[in-house]
């Protein structure tokens, strides 16, 4: 009996001194910054499409994305113009039908309160103030910027663990001119966080094609996991891919915005209105860090041994053994349940 709760103690004790080991002092929430820059050339039809036209926002951060499709709406001015026949209650047949001042929130704009053809058709729409012509009358669809599968994303990362006083950074500052002509890889290339969008969409089980057309958001996650016994060099991140918005099949899927550009011709002012898909990327960072701690260590040793009853043991084995009257003790401290001869137990 005394053998077996040794036995017990023992092991309860390994287990709880492993676990205190494991959860020594620990941080969990560091300090992170995050830089990203996108690079690549490509040719939509005869233009040149540079980051100038195709990153927003241009000066990185933890958001970036990329152009991969538009649609463009040329030489917009202020005026009039007839609403979409899609807008619930754009139809009409006389100007009764159209309330003055009236604004529908899922139009264009303001009605005039007059009944007009609807461009070069032959049925009728409300007439609204707006910029004209609306968008889904005269949009131009332009083809996808496919060449953009090559682009690539340079993410710069540095993390502060406060409690142990070490900063990390994601590339090595000694090799700068090495980022220039590397992508990363785990092992041949953990200090180049130089990511094609191709590569990206592939570990997201993403097409890249499917990008083009709806647009998408993407979680890139740099995960660090230090353990500052050893050396902090010894503390690299690593990456993963996820699609963060609805898949292609919701209605809310795909990521896209509008922007516009002015200009003015003949002192009208114009602007050309453009509705652009493309890859948004999001570095979401992730920091665990831990290291050995006497203090906490014995705090949860003893604990442990506190709850195993490990104290009494100790004691027993020590009467039980050394102790000259060593069976006197026994005795009173186990009972005898051993069965004698001649004696029968009848069971009730």
């Amino acid at each position: 009996r005394l053998r077996l709760s040794f036995l017990r103690a023992l092991f309860l004790l390994t287990y709880h001194k492993r676990v205190a080991i494991t959860h020594n002092t620990t941080e969990t929430r560091p300090e992170s910054s995050v830089y990203t820059e996108m690079r690549g050339v490509a040719m939509l039809e005869d233009s040149v499409q540079d980051t100038t036209e195709y990153v927003r926002p241009s000066e990185g951060g933890d958001v970036i994305s990329t152009i991969l499709r538009r649609e463009v709406m040329h030489d917009q001015t202020q005026g009039t113009c007839a609403e979409h026949y899609s807008v619930a209650n754009a139809n009409c047949t006389q100007d009764s039908d159209c309330a003055q001042g009236e604004i529908d929130f899922d139009g264009h704009g303001q009605r005039t309160g007059r009944c007009i053809l609807y461009y070069n058709y032959t049925f009728k729409t409300c007439e609204i103030k707006s910029w004209c012509p609306i968008e889904e009358y005269a949009v131009v669809r332009e083809p996808a910027l496919e060449q953009a599968i090559n682009f690539t994303v340079f993410i710069k990362n540095a993390i502060h663990f406060p409690k142990f006083k070490v900063l990390r950074g994601n590339i090595k500052p000694n090799k700068p001119k090495k980022l220039l002509r590397c992508h990363y890889h785990p092992e041949t290339n953990p200090y180049c966080p130089v990511f094609s969008l191709g590569f990206i969409a592939a570990q997201a089980r993403e097409k890249f094609s499917e990008l083009c057309r709806t647009g998408g958001i993407i979680g890139v996650f740099i995960n660090w996991k230090c353990d500052f016994d050893v050396d902090p060099s010894k503390c690299i991140p690593t990456y993963s891919f996820r699609r963060l918005d609805m898949r292609k099949d919701l209605p809310s899927s795909g990521y896209y915005y509008r922007f516009a550009k002015y200009y003015h011709k003949d002192g009208v002012e114009y602007r050309t209105l453009i509705k652009a898909y493309g890859i948004r990327l999001d570095v979401i960072v992730h920091g665990h860090a831990g290291r050995f701690s006497l203090i906490p260590t014995i705090i949860n040793t003893v604990t442990a041994m506190t709850s195993v009853g490990i104290c009494s043991i100790i004691c027993d084995w020590i009467m039980l053994t050394f102790i000259d009257k060593n069976e006197v003790f026994s005795e009173k401290k186990f009972d005898d349940v051993s069965q004698k001869d001649g004696e029968y137990y009848t069971e009730l």
